[in-house]
């Protein structure tokens, strides 16, 4: 493939789809390398994974806690508990990819955003500005979809 790309960004969920997207793209994607006299910045490979926001993350908020509880009111310590579990999930999701890159001898930059993936994903590689977008597929069917 091309030589020319400058930034790749490599979305990753934690799913084998993701993974392998992502091992497809270190062996068969060659990123920029500038001759040593000039000014050009090296290609790089950016894994991106993003954390759905905690109210999204439970499905549901807990509700009003019976007999005189409070209504209405996110409980604090429901929506730590979230967010802690949430860092756990995407320290493991990384540390998967880091160690693919590691097996493959790539040096990559990672970064997690918090937010909607389909809308993270694209506004990620828009900012950085990206050359080209990896992605697994889910394979979810047509009904799911």
């Amino acid at each position: 493939m091309s030589s020319n790309l400058g930034c790749v960004v490599v979305a990753v969920d934690g799913s084998e789809e993701s993974m392998n997207a992502l091992r497809y793209a270190l062996d068969n994607l060659k990123l920029r390398s500038p001759a040593p006299d000039s000014t050009e910045t090296p290609g790089s490979f950016v894994i991106l994974h993003v954390q759905s926001p905690p109210s999204i993350a439970a499905g549901l908020n807990p509700g009003a806690i019976p007999f005189g509880g409070p209504s209405g009111l996110e409980v604090p310590a429901f929506t730590a508990a979230i967010e802690a579990h949430q860092r756990r999930i995407t320290e493991a999701i990384l540390e998967h990819a880091s160690e693919i890159c590691r097996e493959k001898k790539v040096n990559v930059k990672t970064q997690v955003v918090i937010g909607d993936p389909k809308e993270k994903i694209c506004e990620v590689t828009e900012n950085l500005p990206a050359d080209l977008l990896v992605m697994g597929c889910r394979s979810f069917g047509p009904i799911k979809r």
